[in-house]
């Protein structure tokens, strides 16, 4: 096996920081040494002087290849695990989708086929439950045993995803007994409709609007409600991509009387906002309509959510990397924002934007790399092999220059490669860079780009959550 040794770099983890070196033996992590106290010799040695030695990030909310709404997300696994690399990530959970009148099972083999031997880091999927149904509840209990242990349901796209209260009663009672985690869409979708349809009988149909038709209001609601049918079952409740902070008010309320409920949110929902990047002129704001939508700034959605983040009220950041192009994609929504595909694409940014939240003062360094890194692995039953540098994890590393700087876009000189026809951080500067990416012990990104290869990324089976009370 080829010994790697990087040396003279800090090392972070979710607890601290200190000087150590890491040694690493084929993919694994074999010791972290103090430095210059015992003599190694490695095949490669990576000088990490003056920066930060991190384990590689976990973005556990991603979708690639997802058909919606006529065309699909424009990366595929092997385009968007590339652009997850150059930007430090080295482990992605994916989404595999059943819709009404699919089998789970056959989609589970449709999305290993579509990943397998495409993927350049480590991937694993959790499971859309979109047709709840006795065929499916079945499905829960052989996908844990399969390494799928998540299970995504929605309270929104009525006719399309939507579950019944009476379905998420089932749904969440299966995984009460199974051990299985419930992920959750929460806006109250019906009501959105109501909105929408009335919006675009005024003729009020720019991008803008979808912010408008999807209130805080129908996001807290459905959180409320989905908190409380977790209470009812019993089941772990973990609340994806939250945008409104009276949402995330009504999680910290669960949590504080010692309820299995966790909050995930997204860069997105940190930096935009509805008025400077939905209010864009002309159709230029359907390059950011996502679900849950941007929330205002004048509300003062984005700084309590950075609040929530460093009070660790926010459990995870992930991105919903879910990317469109403009062209023939977001285009399907002029004159009718109903229409525009839903999604952002930000795999890549997702470290660079929290660590700018560290330059920044928001997060202190321990945190960027627990809600990046740690605690993903710990919700996902991925912790001890990911999420962590320390003997016997896979030697998932990320050589971070805290004294470097990031250009976002699709300029010269600047970093985008995920296949998108524009980006949605264009312009976007970070204090900081990824210099070094090593996937299971293998360079697969150093300051000469991305030289990893397609296939090298494996499918983890992951384990139950980790993270529970």
């Amino acid at each position: 096996m080829t010994r790697t040794l990087i040396q003279g770099g800090t090392v972070v983890s979710s607890t601290g920081a200190s000087l150590q070196d890491v040694l690493i033996d084929g993919e694994t992590v074999t010791a972290l040494l103090a430095p210059g106290r015992l003599e190694v010799t490695a095949e490669t040695v990576i000088d990490a002087t003056g920066k930060y030695v991190i384990p590689g990030g976990i973005d556990g909310h991603t979708h690639m290849e997802m058909p919606f709404g006529g065309t699909q997300a424009s990366d595929t696994f092997e385009t968007g695990t590339r652009a997850a690399a150059w930007g430090g990530t080295t482990t992605i959970v994916d989404f595999v989708v059943q819709a009404h009148g699919q089998r789970v099972q056959d989609q589970v083999a449709t999305w290993h086929e579509k990943a397998s031997g495409n993927c350049a880091i480590d991937y694993g999927f959790h499971q859309i439950i979109g047709d709840v149904d006795s065929e499916s509840l079945k499905a829960m209990d052989e996908l844990i045993g399969e390494g799928i242990t998540s299970f995504k349901l929605f309270m929104a796209y009525p006719g399309v995803f939507l579950s019944s209260d009476g379905q998420i009663v089932q749904t969440m009672q299966a995984a009460a007994q199974n051990g299985g985690l419930i992920m959750m869409h929460a806006e109250n979708g019906s009501a959105i409709d109501v909105l929408v349809q009335q919006a675009l009988e005024r003729g009020d149909t720019a991008p803008y609007f979808h912010g408008v038709t999807r209130p805080w209001q129908t996001e807290q609601e459905a959180t409320h409600r989905a908190v409380m049918l977790a209470d009812l079952t019993g089941a772990p409740l973990y609340v994806v991509h939250v945008s409104a902070k009276q949402a995330l008010s009504r999680i910290v309320e669960a949590r504080d009387t010692g309820q299995n409920v966790f909050a995930e949110t997204c860069p997105q929902y940190l930096y935009l906002s509805l008025e400077e990047q939905l209010g864009a002129p002309g159709f230029d704001g359907a390059k950011w309509v996502c679900s849950t939508p941007l929330r205002s700034r004048e509300e003062g959605h984005q700084d309590e959510l950075w609040k929530f983040i460093r009070t660790g009220d926010v459990t995870a950041v992930s991105t919903d990397h879910c990317p469109f192009c403009m062209k023939e994609q977001k285009e399907l929504g002029v004159g009718n924002f109903s229409k525009i595909p839903n999604g952002i694409g930000s795999v890549e940014h997702r470290m660079d934007l929290l660590y700018q939240g560290v330059h920044d003062g928001r997060i202190s360094l321990e945190r960027w790399v627990e809600v990046c890194c740690t605690a993903p692995a710990r919700m996902f039953g991925l912790y001890g092999k990911k999420g962590v540098l320390a003997p016997g994890a896979d030697a998932d590393v990320v050589v971070y220059d805290p004294l470097g700087h990031t250009s976002i876009g699709m300029g010269e000189g600047r970093s985008h490669h995920m296949n998108m026809d524009y980006s949605a951080w264009e312009g976007f500067e970070i204090d900081g860079h990824v210099d070094i990416v090593l996937s299971r012990g293998t360079v697969i990104k150093d300051e000469s780009g991305y030289i990893g290869r397609r296939g090298h990324g494996q499918f983890v089976r992951r384990g139950l959550s980790q993270n529970l009370i």
